[in-house]
């Protein structure tokens, strides 16, 4: 049996970000998980966590993928 953070990682990674979760884990290559208020944090397992504020105007999403996307590239952190 997984342990909570497994299931965790797991349910982040498929549906955390609801409709843009295939395309959260394509370009970020972590654990995403978008918040009602327009913020967005990122996971990779025993190595980081990210997260920004506010994702833009009006709780969009793309400005802070954008943030999380260009970390995750500068750090070379990928669960993939």
């Amino acid at each position: 049996m997984l342990a909570i953070p497994g299931h965790t990682i797991a349910l982040t990674t498929t549906c955390g970000t609801y409709d843009a979760a295939r395309e959260c884990a394509y370009r970020i290559g972590s654990a995403c998980k978008s918040g009602v208020g327009g913020g967005i944090s990122a996971v990779v397992p025993d190595r980081c966590g990210v997260a920004r504020g506010l994702a833009g105007r009006g709780g969009q999403f793309g400005s802070g993928a954008g943030c999380i996307e260009n970390s995750a590239g500068m750090s070379g952190f990928s669960v993939f």
